[in-house]
């Protein structure tokens, strides 16, 4: 697992962001997929008969380890990193990171360290107060094709965290079906 963890940090990084206002997206499907406000997770769940999450990383980077921009978009404290593979029918679809500070994990209904093998965004999203802004979209060519990207944050009772979701190539918003 830490060869895909490896190469898909690497991938992110190449990404070259864009506000999703701005992102052409070639069809519907990718629309679907990109420029959701909400769960990615409820939605990926719609396309498969189990979702599941395999944890690749789950422990604390320093603010000197983040970009600017990831410290602009949050703040310039400890942040709990969590990096998984989500797979839908055992296929690995989507390369997911979070950056959460530290002070957002304090006063949740849920502890966020604990998550394990449950989506973020079910947890997150379960909140009522829960939801996205700052969303950015981005695509990238590699070795293994063309891979499209987002990142946004994600706000839980008022607090952020950031998540930026690499599709991998098995991924649905790939898919030459139609979308109903």
């Amino acid at each position: 697992m830490s060869d895909i963890n490896s190469w898909c940090a690497s991938v992110l990084k190449r990404v070259q962001w864009q506000e999703a206002d701005t992102f052409e997206c070639s069809n519907d499907l990718q629309r679907y997929w990109l420029l959701g406000l909400d769960s990615l997770s409820r939605r990926l769940e719609q396309h498969c008969h189990v979702l599941s999450v395999s944890v690749l990383d789950n422990t604390h980077v320093n603010p000197n380890k983040l970009t600017v921009e990831e410290k602009a978009l949050l703040s310039g404290e400890v942040c709990l990193r969590r990096k998984v593979i989500l797979k839908g029918d055992q296929q690995s679809w989507v390369y997911g990171r979070t950056l959460i500070p530290l002070s957002s994990l304090q006063d949740q209904p849920h502890d966020l360290t604990r998550q394990g093998h449950t989506p973020l965004g079910i947890t997150v999203f379960s909140a009522q107060s829960a939801h996205r802004d700052k969303l950015q979209v981005g695509k990238i060519m590699t070795e293994r094709g063309e891979l499209f990207a987002r990142r946004s944050r994600l706000w839980m009772n008022n607090k952020p965290m950031l998540v930026a979701e690499l599709f991998l190539p098995e991924a649905p918003i790939y898919s030459k079906e139609v979308e109903s």
